[in-house]
């Protein structure tokens, strides 16, 4: 079995970081491709967060409100 890092992707516009907004998953959980994880919130708008792959939920890059850098990984 292998593990899929999601990064967190960069939107452009020089943006370094993103905060979280909120997770619609849970460690444990399976998601399939596709799915709205969660969003994360960028100075005009909160940007929802596709699974790109199907899996289990390993675990979280944090909490909502916390900070995670561009290409950091956000969900395992």
């Amino acid at each position: 079995m292998s593990e899929h890092v999601f990064k967190l992707p960069d939107l452009g516009e020089g943006t370094v970081e993103s905060e979280i907004g909120e997770w619609n998953i849970a460690v444990g959980e399976m998601v399939a491709e596709e799915d709205i994880v969660g969003t994360r919130m960028t100075d005009k708008a909160a940007v929802e967060l596709v699974a790109p792959v199907s899996g289990k939920v390993i675990s979280l890059a944090g909490e909502p409100g916390d900070m995670v850098a561009v290409g950091a990984a956000l969900v395992v």
